[in-house]
């Protein structure tokens, strides 16, 4: 199971900008410290941690933040409305497209997926595979 993930970010206000168009919409919440932006799912009392948080840090080594090469980040939304609606507000918070939101012929007949690059060039899915909604070959 993966507990967290890190992506590395030069500024830090330009990623929380970023970020923050659509991970609230997810249900993470923000808490901001001097070590950068932490994104988690809330926890309710008695219930166990929803994993994985998602974390952006100024880089451990000093050096500047670069993106990983077949490296990506997929969240998973509530519906295909939602993942153009958030791909949408992710764009005009300084993202970058990747993809425009739709099917693709190489996944599964419900795999909704839009494609973004955030401003250091990390790449960020958003996703929606509810069997509910039409379908690529519906």
């Amino acid at each position: 199971m993966i507990a967290y993930v890190t992506v590395g970010a030069d500024d830090i206000t330009t990623a929380k900008q970023f970020y923050c168009a659509f991970l609230p919409a997810l249900n993470y919440r923000l808490t901001e410290g001097p070590e950068g932006l932490s994104y988690a799912l809330p926890v309710e009392p008695d219930q166990s941690v929803l994993l994985p948080d998602f974390y952006v840090k100024p880089t451990f080594d000093g050096q500047a933040a670069s993106a990983g090469n077949g490296t990506m980040v997929a969240f998973e939304t509530n519906s295909q409305s939602q993942v153009r609606e958030l791909h949408a507000a992710a764009l005009a918070a300084g993202g970058c497209d990747e993809g425009q939101p739709g099917f693709r012929d190489s996944y599964g007949p419900h795999f909704y997926v839009g494609y973004l690059r955030d401003p250091q060039g990390n790449k960020i899915a958003l996703f929606s595979s509810d069997p509910n909604e039409p379908g690529r070959d519906d």
